[in-house]
């Protein structure tokens, strides 16, 4: 079951109220979960259950992605407003520091989340900002294009596509190597919100000139690279490990740029092991790069 909330932020144009909708479950230390630009939060749904056995989990889907509304009229979706809009999510929830995992868009926003104090720990898995430019123009195209051609596709079809597997490799095998174990209900429901998403075009205009290479200092840091992602090559972990000398790189065999799907039991360990208690042992999971 999900659950919307309603806060303020402070804007340039003042003080605006927006919301945001979630999933939480389980219980333990407070685990946050972030998906990437035009999901929602269901990506997370082959892992959700398995975190939620050992943490408090709370998977978000983004303004203007998914089920929350788009930010007030005028208010930009870049990094200076995205990340205290979920400050005050944390907050509104009562959620002290908590852990963050963070997919694609959504690593960079936890990044950024730990650089402003606000988490413990930070577990990303094919963020984005360690791009060069070309790379960059690439999966801006790339996600344009997915987004164009599920804007363009009659319902009907998508869910006749849905039914085979040939139709959900059609429909997302950009962002997972292992599409057949998606089910059709959920090939839709993502293929839906890529392209009714109102924060969309925004996000991706506001990423043209973000390009990590700051330092994330006092908080755990983990990295972790698809070998198989076809829109951020997983050279560019080598260059968020370069960025940032303390974090653990982790390479996620067979995986794609969305790994929750392609091995939900590999990516429940990494996200564990990013977010263990000070003290806590490593996993037995982890694959270095």
């Amino acid at each position: 079951m999900t659950a919307e909330v309603s806060f303020t932020i402070d804007t340039p144009l003042g003080p605006r109220s927006t919301s945001v909708v979630y999933r939480r479950q389980g219980s333990g230390e407070p685990l946050l979960l972030l998906h990437g630009i035009g999901h929602h939060l269901q990506a997370w749904d082959p892992v959700f259950a398995l975190l939620a056995a050992d943490r408090d989990v709370i998977a978000v889907d983004l303004p203007g992605f998914g089920a929350s509304p788009g930010l007030p009229d005028g208010v930009a979706y870049d990094l200076a407003t995205v990340v205290p809009v979920l400050g005050a999510l944390c907050e509104t929830l009562s959620l002290d520091r908590p852990h963050v995992a963070g997919n694609s868009l959504g690593g960079l926003l936890a990044l950024e989340l730990a650089r402003a104090g606000l988490v413990r720990s930070v577990t990303v898995l094919s963020p984005a900002g360690f791009w060069t430019p070309a790379e960059r123009r690439y999966a801006f195209t790339v996600l344009r294009t997915m987004h164009r051609v599920a804007s363009a596709l009659p319902l009907p079809l998508i869910e006749r596509m849905s039914r085979t597997v040939a139709g959900r490799t059609a429909l997302t095998s950009t962002i997972y190597t292992r599409p057949g174990r998606r089910s059709p209900e959920a090939v839709v429901a993502e293929t839906l919100a890529l392209r009714n998403a109102p924060g969309f075009a925004q996000t991706l205009a506001a990423g043209q000139d973000v390009r990590v290479s700051a330092d994330v200092p006092g908080v755990p840091v983990t990295v972790a690279w698809g070998t198989k992602d076809r829109l951020l090559p997983r050279r560019q972990g080598v260059r968020a490990k370069a960025a940032i000398p303390g974090a653990r790189l982790v390479r996620l065999p067979g995986c794609g740029h969305v790994p929750m799907n392609d091995d939900p039991a590999l990516v429940t360990r990494v996200v564990l092991d990013g977010s263990r208690p000070v003290g806590a042992p490593l996993g037995a999971v982890t694959l270095g790069a």
